[in-house]
């Protein structure tokens, strides 16, 4: 018999959710009450639990969105066994099925893992976290490690099923095509505690270890890997309470920072016994920690681009009144229609896009002895994510009209926050983006993004007296920042391109008839 699973109700206001995540195959095994997907809606993640036991059927891929109530799966509560037409079993397609019936065995074969080519321009990557540890029994292409490399977190899969033999640690930095680790190479299912370690380390474990340990034992959900972020919590310090150790959002929200141990700084000897304590002045502690791969690269490249080029900043300001009218006026019948909000990057993006294509050296770049032009614009936008500044890329700005724009601005920047940005999504760029003002920036004057020739710099919004038409009024004002390479881009092009910035921003008809 197969039970239909839809898609639960969430929140009286939640038409419709995402398939953020599948944790089970089609095809895999499921037990009652065990998570098997994560739904994501535009307020919260849910996780989704087997309805009942058998063998799962996904009927919506990841990534799809539906509307609640829609099918999603199918479990088939009789598909425990297959039979043959005469009535005997057939063997177990699960290698750790077939372990009941046949004994676990060497083949003596020992398959070595390198890392593997991630990207063209990526020359090393670090070992981010093991998600199996040193002796365990893997399945082939399940995940065993994660790898950082100063652009993304990749999932290292396993290549063969058999023994885990780790070579590199957590923390260790390697080039391309270096070992990471081994696999010694079994047949005949998952081997038994004693069969794998002869009887020691996992053997006197068994009685403390979960027999349900997976990937998902001390994983945390999407959400809750947020979280836990947000908090600099690592999630090895949790216990997770979901199926199989999973960390839950919920335990994410209760986990706290565990204080660090105090250091004792007042030693006794038997000969002088201390007769007063030594006043306290608080906590002196200090603590390190490691660089990642991410932020090391970012400060070689910044350095590299103060060292390499004739860096200068031109300022200017904008009255964001049109702006904030307009945005008042129209951002509940625009976000009805496009489903998206309407926020300050659509305005500054499309302004840029066309002072680019008026003052094409802003837009280029320097190659050697040769200047390279774009008649394109992709504009990078920064943005701060829990592992340091990513800059993803939104291709072809010039042709999006403002729902093209939010659009992609939103899902950039929920991919960076989940560390789930690919390579192609933060390479190229032909100009940047920044806006300090949403931390309370005043001012400031951006680095470029190298190979790039020039960075606009937003800032906070402040209500200041400025002078209009002979009087003194309020208006919200911003401070712009426009810095750029002098070997490439001059003074007059520079200020010129900020002030066409400035005109578009000022007087928002002009974006939407391009003059």
């Amino acid at each position: 018999m197969s039970l239909p699973i839809k898609v639960p109700t969430v929140g009286e206001s939640i038409t419709e959710v995402t398939i953020a995540q599948w944790l089970k195959k089609d095809g895999d095994r499921v037990e009652i009450d065990e998570i098997i997907a994560e739904l994501e809606s535009d307020k919260a993640t849910f996780e989704l639990p087997a309805e009942a036991a058998g063998i799962l059927r996904i009927k919506v891929e990841e990534g799809e969105t539906v509307e609640i109530d829609t099918l999603i799966c199918e479990i088939d509560t009789d598909g425990t066994t297959e039979t043959t037409t005469d009535s005997t079993p057939k063997a177990p397609s699960n290698p750790a099925e077939a372990s009941a019936g046949q004994e676990p065995a060497k083949t003596g074969e020992i398959k070595e893992m390198v890392v593997p080519t991630v990207g063209e321009s990526i020359t090393e990557v670090t070992i981010s976290s093991w998600l199996k540890s040193d002796g365990d029994y893997v399945e082939l292409d399940e995940i065993i490690a994660e790898v950082e490399s100063d652009k993304a977190t990749f999932e290292l899969p396993a290549e063969a099923s058999g023994l885990l033999q780790v070579i590199a640690q957590e923390g260790d930095t390697l080039e391309i095509g270096a070992s990471i680790c081994k696999i010694e190479i079994m047949t005949g299912g998952k081997p038994s505690a004693s069969t794998a370690s002869g009887t020691t380390k996992e053997s006197q474990n068994s009685t403390t270890t979960s027999a349900n340990t997976t990937y998902a034992t001390g994983h945390a959900s999407p959400a809750a890997a947020k979280i836990l972020a947000e908090k600099d919590i690592d999630p090895s310090s949790i216990k997770g309470t979901g199926v199989d150790g999973r960390i839950t959002k919920e335990d994410a929200e209760k986990a706290q920072k565990s204080a660090p141990a105090p250091v004792k700084t007042i030693t006794e000897t038997a000969s002088e016994p201390t007769t007063a304590p030594a006043p306290s002045f608080g906590s002196r502690e200090t603590s390190k920690k490691k660089m990642s791969s991410l932020r090391r690269t970012v400060a070689r490249r910044l350095v590299a681009v103060k060292n390499e080029t004739a860096m200068l900043t031109t300022f200017n300001e904008v009255d964001m009144k049109p702006i904030m009218d307009l945005r008042k006026k129209y951002k509940e019948s625009f976000k009805e229609k496009h489903g998206v909000g309407l926020g300050f990057m659509s305005f500054f993006t499309k302004a840029c896009c066309m002072a680019l294509q008026e003052w094409p050296a802003v837009n280029a770049q320097i190659d050697g002895n040769e200047m390279v032009f774009s008649d394109f614009c992709d504009i990078s936008i920064a943005v701060s994510s829990p592992k340091g500044l990513v800059v993803p890329v939104i291709r072809n700005a010039e042709s999006l009209d403002f729902k093209g724009i939010e659009s992609e601005v939103i899902r950039l920047a929920m991919k960076a926050r989940e560390g789930k940005l690919s390579i192609e999504e933060m390479t190229g760029g032909t100009f940047t983006i920044t806006n300090g003002g949403i931390f309370g920036s005043m001012m400031s004057t951006p680095i470029i993004n190298a190979p790039q020739s020039a960075i606009l710099g937003m800032h906070n919004i402040v209500q200041r007296p400025v002078a209009i038409d002979g009087e003194v009024v309020i208006r919200p004002m911003m401070y712009l920042a426009l810095s750029y390479d002098h070997r490439i881009i001059d003074g007059k092009e520079s200020v010129s391109f900020l002030v066409r910035v400035k005109q578009l921003l000022e007087d928002p008809a002009r974006l939407m008839l391009g003059v």
